[in-house]
This record gives C-alpha cells, sequence and structure tokens, in this order.
C-alpha cells in the first residue's frame, strides 16, 4: 500500500465513486475527492471495497487529498457481475425500434431487479422510430403490473425531463437491452447530463469507445443525492443467482394467485389447477409475458442441472 505523509489527518465518511486497480475515488462528507487506498485487513478478510460504497476513511494528507479506507459500512445491495453496491434504481433502456425490443431480456432484468429489492423503471426510447407503436402494447402490459414506463425520444429530448425527475436521490444504474448497441442509452445519458455539464458530465466521451467497451465503473454526480452509475456488462449480467423455483416470486403481477395453486411448489408449467395459468384464462396476467417466464424458468433448470454432472 502507497504510503502517504499524514497532514491534517482525520476520520470522515463517503461514497465510492470510482474504482481503477487498487485505488478509490471517494466523494467525502466534506464534498471533497479523496483518492484512496484500502486497508490490507480487507484483502485478508476476503473483501474489497467497490463502487457505491458508504465507507469510513482516515485522512492522511488533507492538502493534497490522500485517504486510506478504513471501513467498509454495511450494503444494502450488492450486485457480483459488474461489482457495484448500493444501486437503489435500474433503468432499463428499451428500444421501440432499431434494434427490436428484446422481451425476455428485459423480463430477465425486472426480475433480478426484483430479486435485489430495486426499484426498476422502462424507458422506451426511440418512440418516433415505431410507426405501428407497438410500443404502447408493451407500455400496457408493464404499467399494469406496476412498473413505472417512460417513452422517450432521446435525439429530440422528449421526456428527459420526466426522466430526470425519476433519477432523484437515487444512485441509478442504466441497463441498454440485451447488451445490443443503439438501444440510445448513451444518448439517453448524455441528454441527461447537457443542463448539468460538470466534469462528471463528460461520461459521453468517457463512456462511449467503439461498441459497448467501457472497461471501469464510476459514478457521475447530476446533483446533490443523485447518481448516475457507468456499469460496463450491467447488460449480460447472470440471473443464475435466481433459483428456478424461486424465479415466480419475482414476478410482481404473479404473487397474488402463487397462493391459489392447488399444489405446494407449483412451478406453473404442466400442473393442473395452477393459480397462475388459470388467470391468464381470465386475462389477469399477460399471456405473452407468461410464455416468457416458461423460456426464462426453462434456461434456469437447465443450468442446475448441467451444474450437478
Amino acid at each position: 500500500m502507497t504510503s502517504f505523509p499524514k497532514i491534517n489527518g482525520g476520520i470522515m465518511q463517503g461514497l465510492i465513486i470510482e474504482n481503477i486497480s487498487n485505488l478509490y475515488k471517494i466523494e467525502a462528507e466534506d464534498k471533497q475527492i479523496y483518492e484512496a487506498t484500502a486497508r490490507g485487513k480487507f484483502k485478508k478478510n476476503e473483501i474489497s471495497p467497490v463502487v457505491g460504497d458508504n465507507v469510513e476513511i482516515e485522512v492522511l494528507d488533507k492538502r493534497n487529498k490522500k485517504a486510506v479506507i478504513e471501513k467498509i459500512m454495511p450494503r444494502k445491495v450488492y450486485i457480483k457481475r459488474p461489482k457495484v453496491a448500493n444501486i437503489t434504481q435500474i433503468i432499463l433502456v428499451v428500444s421501440s425500434k432499431d434494434p427490436k425490443p428484446d422481451l425476455i431480456m428485459l423480463d430477465k432484468q425486472l426480475a433480478f431487479a426484483e430479486f435485489l429489492g430495486v426499484e426498476a423503471v422502462i424507458v422506451l426510447n426511440k418512440t418516433d422510430l415505431d410507426n405501428k407503436k407497438q410500443f404502447e402494447k408493451i407500455k400496457e402490459i408493464y404499467e399494469k403490473i406496476g412498473y413505472k414506463v417512460i417513452k422517450t425520444e432521446a435525439k429530440n429530448n422528449v421526456g428527459i425531463d420526466t426522466l430526470k425527475e425519476q433519477l432523484k436521490n437515487n444512485i441509478n444504474a442504466f441497463s441498454g437491452n440485451s447488451g445490443r448497441p443503439n438501444v440510445g442509452k448513451s444518448t439517453l445519458i448524455n441528454a441527461i447530463f447537457n443542463d448539468n455539464m460538470t466534469e462528471e458530465g463528460e461520461i459521453s466521451k468517457k463512456n462511449k469507445r467503439g461498441k459497448n467497451t467501457t472497461t471501469s465503473i464510476k459514478l457521475y454526480k447530476i446533483d446533490e443525492n443523485t447518481y448516475i452509475a457507468d456499469t460496463p456488462g450491467f447488460s449480460t449480467f447472470d440471473i443464475s443467482e435466481i433459483k428456478s423455483k424461486e424465479l415466480d416470486k419475482h414476478y410482481k403481477e404473479f404473487l397474488e394467485y402463487i397462493k391459489k395453486c392447488e399444489f405446494i411448489g407449483c412451478t406453473h408449467i404442466k400442473e393442473e389447477n395452477c393459480g397462475i395459468k388459470n388467470a391468464i384464462e381470465k386475462e389477469q396476467i399477460s399471456k405473452e409475458r407468461y410464455d416468457r417466464f416458461c423460456k426464462i424458468y426453462n434456461e434456469l433448470k437447465e443450468k442446475e442441472e448441467y451444474k450437478k454432472w
């Protein structure tokens, strides 16, 4: 660990906003940004600080903004890949057209957000390109479930103010649908920062290296208590943390009907007298979303069977 001369030392709390190799940038309670290393005890205890962690630091050199991380506060949320903590809201960006929306991936992302206990918001971007208004059906399905759905046209600055309002007082992670380029995630983020062009607002230049090749995680501050997490790889997170038999519990609209199933542990796939299937027949649950649930369930089940071998 690099040793700094101890000048004006003191203990403060702060938020890790960036991690590059073994160095961390921390926004401390005195509103200053400190460069810090972590105590060796963390490695010994097999835990490492990550972006989003609330930490306690000892200031070693106040003038040159050098510090050391002494303590990691308890995490409310921890995502293993990419490694980030304490996200409070996930913004799921879905292109209405070019590329066409991947609703299986969207449902995986929503299930994972429910698994984490994090608020999820769906942003339907490029609605101006969807002449057949297919996005209206998508919006109707997910709003009926209880999700917030925001329509945007990033290039035309439509819906950006509504999105900005939704971001307030949250640490927000943006996820593009299926990790594809051109869903408009970067354009949306750039539009959000247009009116807040601080140093952090240079996200577009730092974030856009060819096709989705950002390699480090960073929190960009919009205003007080509001951040956007630049999280490469977040679009392709692994939902295998969710067990197939627990998947139904992460579908909001299923919850009131699960208890109406005749069999305990009903998978809602082949069983008779299934509360979920009965709800579909009564059009209380979307048949299309149920079909995607079955595909995701079988995918998780296959992975679990494979791990047994």
